[in-house]
């Protein structure tokens, strides 16, 4: 079962040459500790809601853009492991973040549906969602259900992934990005499209395909973030790639 450690980060879009330098090096390390992908999508069709949204889940500042990204492990051991091993590899001790470290959010989330063998997306369309731990079941079918028909319209894979072990933060965390109600669990889950140009043609065939009109939703979607992505670093490692 994939396992996969999501973020949410603010940067600086005039380092971002200084950033992607930043992820090239971590991979190298990533790759080394068992993950099988990593990849970092920039923010670029990322609107404001009215409850939530991405910009208020990392309190971001004018001169930045959010970015949504994520490492991909076959299961939570083979994470663990390499989050243990990571606090100890001197090579983390020498990588200087460019971008505030205090508001990024980050957590591991069960890859609770996956469809699609993927390929080298385009563009990104970026979810998270507060459901209730008692919607478990409806959600994910809801999700596989949704997911074909996004596949249907051009989609190269859709991933859910389910909050297993998401920390509270000082300053920012995946709870207060979706105002996280008592039983519910924070939701990662992503679109990957061939291009933007394609994600938006997408769209439009999935909002008038029947499969997908007068559903009900397991879940608050007033509260659901959701933007779209350039994918500006996409790396296969080991048995993924």
């Amino acid at each position: 079962m994939t396992y996969i450690d999501g973020f949410v980060t603010p940067v600086p879009r005039a380092i971002r040459a200084a950033y992607e330098q930043h992820v090239a090096a971590a991979a190298a390390i990533f790759a080394d500790l068992g993950a099988v992908r990593l990849i970092e999508c920039w923010g670029d069709d990322v609107p404001a809601g009215k409850h939530t949204d991405f910009a208020r889940s990392v309190a971001l500042t004018e001169d930045e853009d959010v970015l949504f990204s994520w490492i991909e492990y076959p299961d939570r051991a083979t994470r663990d492991a390499a989050g243990a091993a990571m606090m100890a590899d001197p090579r983390m001790e020498a990588l200087d973040m460019p971008f505030d470290g205090k508001r990024m959010i980050y957590g591991g989330f069960d890859g609770v549906m996956v469809s699609g063998d993927g390929g080298a997306p385009g563009y990104v369309d970026g979810c998270l969602t507060p459901v209730s731990a008692t919607q478990r079941d409806a959600y994910i079918a809801f999700a596989a259900e949704s997911a074909q028909v996004f596949r249907d319209h051009g989609a190269l894979r859709v991933v859910e992934g389910w909050g297993d072990d998401v920390p509270a933060g000082k300053h920012t965390d995946y709870a207060r990005a979706v105002d996280l109600q008592d039983g519910e669990v924070a939701c990662y889950s992503w679109i990957e499209w061939p291009s933007k140009d394609a994600r938006n043609r997408g769209w439009q065939a999935v909002m008038a395909d029947p499969r997908m009109v007068d559903r009900e939703m397991p879940f608050d979607g007033r509260r659901m973030i959701y933007g779209g992505f350039l994918p500006v670093f996409d790396q296969r490692m080991g048995a993924g790639a």
